[in-house]
């Protein structure tokens, strides 16, 4: 028997020729929508080398601007670009020095916020300004909040080992001052100033072909308001509301997970399919992957491995939705041996990029 009947006989022949061609009909490997990213300032040399030392590719960038102006230049934000990419880093997003989620009484330029003409119109069109320049350096987003509260939490409270959470309890909540400077901003007052504002950005971001990512409100309050405000992006129908104000390709969230979980009364079933909502009709446009531990008007910030929300469940819905930008960190817990948080930071970037490559293979 020579060579050629012995294979045959064997059926080692048919082995080995099926085993050939095996490797043409393998799975093609999945891949990750979203990447990691990090909104963490400032975007100098310094922090773009500890971001790339923990492998953060793109991220939200914050551009030196000089002369007190409330938009970046070109050349302004040329230059933060090219640094970025020096150290292997992609600018994805712009956070501007107005429109942010300070408290109204603390807020350099609140005059958006406060409806204050024509100051609201001044800054607005330098909004414009910084859209348009965004466009043609070629950054395609932008963030920025419509507050007037900004943040509220109550305090902190213990967490694992010696670091501690943020903590947010309405029932326990004494704001310093029955009113902010705003006054009374009953939902059609705070509506019309969104709209407003909505109005005159949205077809310049649609021209220049730069997305525009709303932070909600953090955390929601009760429908009679809080020191006279009424968060109208503090419930996940007022979100859905928003996206529909000049509904346009380039109008959307910067959706905060943690935020939105601090609305829903049990976070743990119900934000997978607030995320389907928004993700399906491509109004996300940067995520805020952090976790809370409670529900709306009771909880506290942690680490993104303990907290009440599935974040494995969660990264496979907006995988399902193929969205498409930033997962990021935020409001991490803080310890006395973390200076800035930058331990606590190095651990979500890690949790983070592990849950993408589990996508992938």
């Amino acid at each position: 028997m020579n060579r050629r009947q012995f294979l045959s006989s064997t059926g080692i022949a048919t082995i080995a020729a099926s085993s050939k061609p095996a490797a043409a009909f393998a799975a093609t490997p999945k891949r990750a929508t979203m990447q990691l990213g990090c909104q963490s300032a400032p975007t100098n040399d310094t922090h773009l080398k500890y971001l790339a030392r923990y492998g953060v590719r793109n991220i939200c960038g914050y551009p030196q601007i000089a002369d007190g102006r409330i938009y970046a230049t070109v050349a302004e934000l040329s230059r933060m670009k090219d640094l970025a990419q020096k150290n292997g880093i992609e600018i994805d997003c712009v956070g501007p020095p107005v429109l942010t989620s300070s408290h109204i009484d603390s807020e350099k330029h609140p005059a958006i916020m406060l409806a204050k003409s024509p100051e609201r119109d001044r800054d607005i069109e330098d909004f414009q300004k910084l859209i348009r320049n965004c466009g043609q350096v070629g950054l395609p987003a932008i963030k920025y909040n419509m507050s007037i509260l900004g943040v509220l939490r109550i305090g902190r409270v213990q967490g694992r080992g010696d670091c501690t959470y943020s903590q947010w309890k309405l029932s326990e909540a004494h704001p310093k001052t029955p009113l902010t400077g705003a006054g009374h901003v009953n939902a059609d007052m705070f509506w019309e100033r969104i709209t407003y504002f909505l109005e005159r950005v949205v077809p310049v971001a649609d021209e220049y072909k730069v997305r525009l990512a709303c932070h909600p409100h953090d955390p929601g309050v009760p429908p009679e308001g809080y020191q006279g405000v009424d968060r109208v992006l503090g419930t996940v129908d007022g979100l859905k509301h928003f996206i529909t104000i000049q509904e346009n390709p380039y109008h959307g969230l910067n959706f905060c997970q943690g935020t939105v979980s601090e609305m829903l009364a049990d976070p743990g079933k119900e934000i997978y399919d607030v995320i389907r909502y928004f993700g399906t009709r491509k109004k996300i446009f940067n995520v805020h992957f952090r976790n809370i531990r409670g529900h709306r008007n009771d909880f506290v910030e942690v680490y993104p491995d303990e907290g009440d929300v599935d974040m494995v469940k969660a990264i496979r819905v907006y995988q399902e939705v193929e969205y498409p930008y930033l997962l990021m960190p935020d409001h991490v817990p803080q310890a006395a041996n973390d200076p800035d948080g930058l331990q606590s930071f190095a651990f979500s970037y890690g949790y983070i990029r592990g849950l993408i490559q589990s996508l992938e293979g």
